[in-house]
């Protein structure tokens, strides 16, 4: 068994799904990774990771609806505005999905199902600068 680690800088233009299946399955071949598991974690309290479907925009556009309506920016009743109007919406949001994902890796990649991507969800309005650690542990591909 081995263990690889990096961290990621992903610049983002603000609340949105930031698609990172290419820039993960390019890392998993970059350390030779064969089989094992791919852990993925976002150390902010106003952003998240998503596994969700890649294919049709409209999903994401749907998701980033569907946020808006249940967590609503500015709402009155939030007592932490430190960051402006979306600042506490940000963390709830942010506390409704998840900071860490967990991916099967086979055969050098990441085993997701055919319509599945691995998401960055910005829920700042602002374009923001994230980390995200990467890592894998498991076997390494016999070259």
């Amino acid at each position: 068994m081995r263990h690889c680690s990096h961290e990621w800088q992903v610049n983002n233009g603000g609340r949105g799904l930031y698609e990172l299946t290419q820039k993960l399955q390019a890392w998993l071949r970059e350390v030779d990774a064969w089989a094992g598991w791919a852990n993925l974690f976002v150390p902010h309290t106003s952003a998240s990771l998503l596994l969700q479907e890649n294919a049709d925009p409209d999903v994401r556009a749907d998701i980033l609806d569907y946020f808006a309506r249940l967590v609503p920016d500015g709402d009155p009743d939030f007592r932490h505005r430190n960051e402006g109007t979306d600042d506490m919406s940000a963390h709830l949001r942010s506390v409704l999905t998840q900071n860490s994902l967990i991916i099967p890796v086979r055969e050098g990649r990441a085993a997701l199902g055919g319509w599945q991507g691995v998401f960055l969800f910005e829920h700042r309005v602002r374009p923001i600068s994230r980390r995200v650690l990467v890592s894998f542990q498991g076997v390494m591909e016999e070259g």
